[in-house]
Parts: C-alpha cells; structure tokens; sequence
C-alpha cells in the first residue's frame, strides 16, 4: 500500500485529509486551501483519522480504503450465504469479489468510490431483513438507512443508482414477495432516514458557502452530459475489468447456456439481472469512464461465481470442446504466466538500476510453484484446486511484485517534498506560476501559493516560484520585473522522458526570483 505512486484522484482527497488535520477544515472542506466540495467528506474524514492516530503519509491514508475493500468481499459472501445458502457457492463469490482487478485498483485510482458501494453493500444485506418481515421493523430501517447515509457522505447519490436501485429490481422480479405494500413502506422509511442523515453535509455547506456550492454544483452536474462523452455501448465490456476472471465473467453472461447448468436457478437469474441493469443505468448517463463501472463488478462476482461453482462440480465430465477449452486457455494462460515469470521479470529489469536478485529469485520461486501446480491441477480436471491457485496467484503478486515497484525508479525522478523543510527554515513560502497538479502539492507536503505578476507590490521582493516544465514559457511575464535563477527540476514521473507513460504535468521548475531594484521603491 505504501510503494505504489499517489495518483491524481488520491492526491486531491489526501490533500482534503491533510488540510483537515492541519487547518481544522472538517466540514467546509478545502484543496490547496480553495474551496472543494465536489466531493462528500465520510471517507476523507476515515482518512484523516487513520493519518491522525499513526503518520501522515499515503500509506496510512490508504488503510481505510483497503479494509473497506475487506469489508466488500466479506459482505459479498454474507448476502451470497443469506439468499443461496451454499456455504461454499458463497467462498466462491466472496474471493472472486476480492481478486477483481478494479475493485482492487479503484482504491489506487478513486478511494473514495470503495466506501460508496462498500456501505451501499452493507446496506443492501440488511435490507433482505426488512424483505423477511411481514411487519415494519425500525431496527432493520434504522440499520438500512444509516449504511445508505453513509454511502450518500461517501458519493453522493451515485450508488443509489447503479447499485441499490439494480438490486430492487432484480430481488422483485426474481423474488417474489408477498405483502409488498409494507416492504415499499419500509424502504421509503430507509431512503427517509438516509436523505436526513447523509443530506446535512450539503445543506451546512450550501447555507455557509452558497455561492461556491452552487457554482461547484453547476459544473459538476454539467459535466455528466458534457464531459468524458462516450457512446452509450462503451460499457459493454465490462466484464474485462475482472482482471484473471475476464472469460469465465463473460461466459456467466451466456444466460441460454448456463440456466439449465447452474446448481441455483433464481439465485443466477438474480445476479445476471442485476449486472445487466446497473450496466444499462450507467450506459444512459452520457458521461462515462472506466472505473464508474466498478460496482458492476460486485454484483458480476455472484453472477461469475455460479459459473465456477458448475466448474467444480461437472469439469471432470465434460467432453464438449466448446465448453473445455476456454477453461483451459483461461486457467492455463494465468499458469503459464507464473511459470514465465523469471523471463519476463528479468526482461523487465535488465536495464534498470535493480539490485535485489534474492527478492527477484523469491518471486520467481513462488510464481513459478503456482504456475506448476495451477497447470497439473487444470491436467487433472480439478477445477476447485486451480480456482484456489488463482487466488494464491492474485495473492502473491500484491505480497511479492508489487513491493518490487519502488527498485524502477527512472533517473528524472525528483521529489519535492524537501524542499518544504529548507522553505519552512528561512519562514517562506513557494509560489506558483502555473497551477500545479495535485500530485505535486501532496509530494510537496503544504499549500503552494498563487503568484500574480499583476499584483507584485502585494508580493515578497524575494520569491521560490515553481511552473511547469513545459510552460516555462510563461516565466517571460516575470522578466520585466523580477531576476529569474533557474534552482531544480523536480519530476514524479518514475518512467524516462522516453515512454509513452510519462506524464508532463508531475515536472515541475523551480527558480527563485527577485524583484528588479527599480521596482523596490
């Protein structure tokens, strides 16, 4: 959790978090010191008390992203045990959930999205209690309404949408229920208690900063027909975000072939019509980017997981080619991988400033052990054994590559965040030119203030200004006034300036620039 780059999206809310804990801004919550109220504030707030309690840094403030993503599996597995009983059907569910790649990967690249539809989960388990009820039953609406709050002060109402509201549907259809009149009563009494509890955050921050709400609010709700417009199929591909799962997730879509195959008719029928609509509601809103679709993959485990459960129970039987050999290219590629790992890991590395052969060689050992017995298990039919290989596989790429991550560092890279201490020293404060990205004023470790060549009386005589590398163009305002000296470059791009992954908005210039003597009068 600590070796992996801070992304854009994380920067912002760590950024929100440290501000929190630095200047007090717990409720009108501040970005660099500006006003940023896109975003509810539960999960910045699990941040800043993680950081509080232990260190201020990214690993700490990741903590609560990666138990909620515990808590996700964990429930996964509970609602599969509550409405399928199988106890086994329900560890299949429960580690498919746990070793989908996004819902992993969406803690790296939008934390705050895990507590939205982890609460929504958790909500949604409870809910079943109030469907088992012929009568209204506070304790399970109280319950259902708080974990709906908690996923409004999360994300606001997005996985009302994509999530509660798909699974209202598909538990109706499938499920059907006797006295829906007190149910639908019972649930409009959790959306009541959820719009009350997770609606005063809006409201405070509204009434002490109605202008910037309003207008943050205008731009927000504008970019969802106008930003990141794509056409409404863009989503149909969902199933690749399951990472090693990507072709048993899209064979447990096959409705015509898996319903007279699957060990729980309604219990598929459910999960397939859940997916399907959340997929449906997301592909209408025209905004779209890849990792709204994280939610989907929740309900995608359950649908997924009916298909392995038929796996393990009919592989060793099965002689039709159409229905063997996409298990084999599946389960043999991920295999063959792990067994491939020395090459593809020294490839990789030869050319790098690498030192830890011992750690490489362990990593090899331990891929390639799986690889081994993922492949004879797959020779043997035993499809339980090379599910669970699976997740040993997943498992081990987090416990033994990943920490491999920090040894890749390309020679450009060069944090700032020393630079706070030696400005802190002499009491001054670094400017900037150009806005910098949010990456920047996180490594940076403070706010990074706004420098107007307009206003220069307002300003020190003596300044650190920092601009982006590729916009130093606009030093040329400055010339006029100020002496310019070029002091560093500071770059958080681990990759060379050469690759295609390489980022120019984290290279930033430093220079110190002082006010021309005519001017000092």
């Amino acid at each position: 959790m600590g070796v992996l780059d801070t992304t854009i999206m994380e920067a912002r809310n760590f950024i929100t978090a440290r501000e929190m804990l630095l200047d007090g801004n717990w409720l009108l919550t501040t970005m660099n010191g500006e006003p940023r109220y896109q975003k509810p504030p539960l999960p910045t707030w699990l941040a800043a008390i993680s950081a509080f309690f232990f260190e201020l840094n990214n690993y700490w403030m990741r903590i609560p992203g990666f138990v909620m993503v515990i808590i996700l599996a964990l429930y996964n597995y509970r609602l599969s045990h509550k409405l399928f009983i199988s106890r086994h059907l329900s560890l299949i569910h429960g580690f498919l959930t746990l070793t989908s790649f996004y819902i992993i990967g969406i803690v790296i690249e939008a934390p705050w999205d895990i507590f939205a539809h982890g609460f929504m989960l958790i909500a949604i388990y409870h809910s079943i209690n109030i469907f088992s009820h012929p009568v209204i039953n506070l304790k399970n609406v109280i319950i259902v309404g708080i974990f709906l709050s908690f996923s409004a002060m999360s994300k606001g109402p997005v996985s009302f949408y994509v999530l509660f509201f798909p699974f209202l549907i598909a538990y109706f259809v499938i499920f059907k229920l006797p006295d829906l009149k007190t149910i639908v009563w019972s649930i409009l009494l959790s959306l009541l208690l959820a719009l009350v509890l997770g609606g005063w955050w809006y409201l405070y921050v509204q009434y002490q900063d109605t202008e910037t709400f309003l207008a943050i609010t205008k731009k927000e709700t504008s970019n969802w027909s106008s930003y990141n417009v794509r056409p409404f199929y863009y989503y149909w591909s969902f199933f690749i975000q399951s990472g090693i799962w990507t072709i048993p997730a899209f064979i447990s879509l096959i409705y015509p072939y898996l319903k007279t195959r699957v060990c729980n008719l309604k219990g598929y029928q459910f999960t397939i019509i859940w997916t399907v609509i959340a997929v449906l509601l997301l592909s209408l809103i025209p905004e779209k980017k890849s990792r709204y679709l994280m939610p989907v993959l929740i309900p995608l485990a359950l649908n997924t997981g009916f298909y392995i459960e038929y796996l393990i129970r009919r592989f060793k039987h099965l002689r039709d080619k159409r229905e063997t050999i996409p298990v084999y290219f599946n389960f043999g590629l991920i295999g063959l991988i792990g067994l491939a790992a020395p090459i593809i890991g020294f490839i990789t590395l030869k050319n790098t400033s690498f030192t830890n052969w011992f750690h490489f060689f362990l990593i090899s050992l331990v891929l390639g052990v799986v690889g081994v017995f993922m492949i004879q298990s797959l020779v043997q039919r035993n499809i339980k054994t090379t599910f669970y290989l699976c997740v040993t596989f997943m498992a081990s790429l987090f416990v033994f590559v990943i920490p491999l991550y920090p040894n890749l560092v390309s020679e450009n890279y060069k944090s700032i965040n020393l630079l706070k201490d030696t400005l802190d020293q002499n009491n001054e404060r670094l400017y900037y030119v150009t806005k910098p990205s949010p990456e920047i004023i996180w490594d940076f470790g403070g706010k990074i203030t706004p420098f107007d060549i307009n206003n220069f009386p307002n300003f020190p005589k003596e300044l650190h200004v920092i601009i982006q590398t590729n916009q130093t163009d606009n030093l040329k305002t400055l010339e006029s006034k100020y002496q310019i000296n070029y002091i560093s470059t500071y770059d958080l791009n681990k990759v060379s300036q050469k690759s295609s992954n390489y980022k120019s908005r984290l290279s930033y210039q430093h220079y110190h620039i002082k006010l021309k003597e005519i001017y000092l009068e």
